[in-house]
């Protein structure tokens, strides 16, 4: 595989599993050395660090809760002590709580607020005092940020849709140095989260062009190919990878 992305630093927020991990692992396997943030399981934050050490590249776990705002910017200020610089930033920690909005609380609500906007907003803010020119920042948001067929996601759904208006505006800021802010949009894919035998499996299915859930790698791919030399025209995108899904 050409190493598209040699001599670069990524920085993956919620990178210990699912979409996370595979994307830290495709970035490593383009040629990037690689930080990953997460929130409590060490255990599966080190095994990606190996898997990407095994592989022959750089990589870092930085335990950084996307809800604490001081561990998010700290996160960001240690993976460019250990890795000297940063160039690609991709926003993937995220969480979803699906359950009817009559029904979802408060602390539920602040919950996805925390993590998916706000812990998004900080660690940009942070990123920037250190992105390279012609860095790249990703946005990891959802198919159901533009449409949503899937009662029980409003509030996440509503923050998803929140990403997407951030990279589109905040393109517009950075654009004169060459970063390009781009959002990927996931439609279901198979993880533990969303697992593609869970109860909530047969109407996202259903709902697809494919007739299936997405793989972990499959969305890796597009962020590896945002997060390359090719894709230096495509800035303030949306890029939803959700087999039809919003068709």
């Amino acid at each position: 595989m050409p190493q598209s992305l040699k001599g670069k630093v990524a920085l993956v927020t919620g990178g210990s599993r699912g979409i996370g991990a595979a994307i830290a692992k495709r970035l490593a396997a383009d040629g990037a050395s690689v930080a990953i943030t997460y929130a409590k399981d060490a255990n599966s934050a080190s095994a990606v660090v190996k898997a990407i050490e095994g592989a022959g590249a750089k990589a870092l776990a930085i335990q950084a809760d996307a809800v604490d705002i001081e561990a998010v910017r700290s996160a960001v200020e240690k993976a460019v002590a250990a890795l000297g610089k940063l160039d690609v930033l991709v926003n993937n920690a995220g969480t979803a709580i699906p359950k009817p909005f009559e029904e979802t609380t408060l602390e539920e609500i602040n919950r996805m607020i925390n993590i998916n906007v706000r812990g998004v907003f900080v660690t940009t803010q942070a990123a920037l005092k250190h992105i390279n020119d012609n860095g790249r920042i990703i946005m990891i948001g959802s198919c159901v940020g533009e449409r949503n067929l899937t009662p029980g996601l409003a509030a996440y759904s509503a923050t998803k849709g929140a990403v997407k208006m951030f990279a589109q505006s905040l393109s517009r800021e950075v654009g004169g140095r060459g970063i390009t802010v781009n959002n990927v949009q996931p439609g279901p894919i198979d993880t533990d989260l969303n697992p593609a035998a869970g109860d909530w499996a047969t109407p996202q299915k259903a709902v697809t062009a494919l007739n299936r859930y997405g793989r972990v790698d499959e969305v890796a791919a597009l962020v590896a190919f945002v997060a390359g030399p090719e894709s230096a025209y495509i800035t303030g995108a949306n890029l939803t990878i959700d087999g039809g899904t919003n068709a």
